[in-house]
């Protein structure tokens, strides 16, 4: 197995001298050292070519980091710490409790919020949500040309819309109203025969024609009332 140059060899500070670790003179005026080192060198060239190259990419590298440290004035030196202190004061600021809740209940939340992103896409590619937001821009536009009168009447016309609502509600209306529906139903589901001044009179004595005046009488009776408190007012 050859040895390797560069585990007999070491570099003084990047220099590229090169010295030994033993240097002992020999009887033809001629170091050891120098004697290993060619035999080195001849054995191994090419190795000896890849540890000078390597030297050299180090010193050039050195070299490189000293021109680069030399070329940065103080003021730069001021603004690379001026950038790191803002940089670490922004992490704090959003380090904060609503950050890491809302980094948590996106995690949770993953799969749902996909599926949104998703379906937003989808409405982008068919130009559907260009549509919506032309839909909001008008209905925000028509709410700012409402004037304050507009906006009374509406007002007003869904409080008497809710008053209604709460009367037809009540258990009495709705029973009223499911009969009369029920009796209208009933007498358009033939065509009704023509009567005169005495089939008026003969139709009096039918109890369900008593019946049906006397709800008649007393809704006329109740309209006249409401007629006349409203009017009083």
């Amino acid at each position: 197995m050859t040895e390797d140059p560069a585990d007999r060899l070491r570099t003084d500070g990047g220099a590229g001298h090169v010295e030994t670790e033993e240097a002992t003179e020999n009887g033809h005026g001629e170091s050891e050292t120098d004697v290993d080192l060619e035999s080195l060198v001849a054995e191994n060239p090419e190795a000896v070519a890849r540890l000078l190259e390597r030297l050299d990419l180090v010193n050039d590298l050195l070299d490189g980091a000293d021109v680069a440290t030399s070329a940065m004035d103080d003021e730069m030196v001021q603004s690379l710490a001026g950038t790191g202190t803002n940089l670490g004061l922004a992490a704090n600021e959003i380090a904060t409790d609503e950050t890491v809740q809302l980094g948590e209940a996106v995690g949770q939340n993953a799969d749902d919020l996909a599926d949104g992103v998703e379906k937003i896409a989808e409405l982008q590619r068919t130009g559907t949500l260009d549509d919506l937001l032309e839909l909001a821009e008008l209905a925000s536009l028509a709410s700012a040309a409402m004037d304050d009168e507009m906006v009374m009447s509406l007002a007003s016309t869904g409080t008497r819309l809710g008053e209604v609502a709460d009367t037809a509600a009540d258990d009495d209306v709705a029973r009223g109203l499911e009969e009369v529906l029920a009796a209208l139903g009933e007498a358009t589901s033939k065509d009704p025969e023509k009567i005169g001044t005495i089939g008026l009179l003969k139709a009096t004595r039918d109890p369900d024609v008593q019946a049906g005046l006397g709800l008649v009488i007393a809704l006329a009776r109740a309209l006249g009332q409401q007629t006349r408190e409203r009017a009083e007012e």
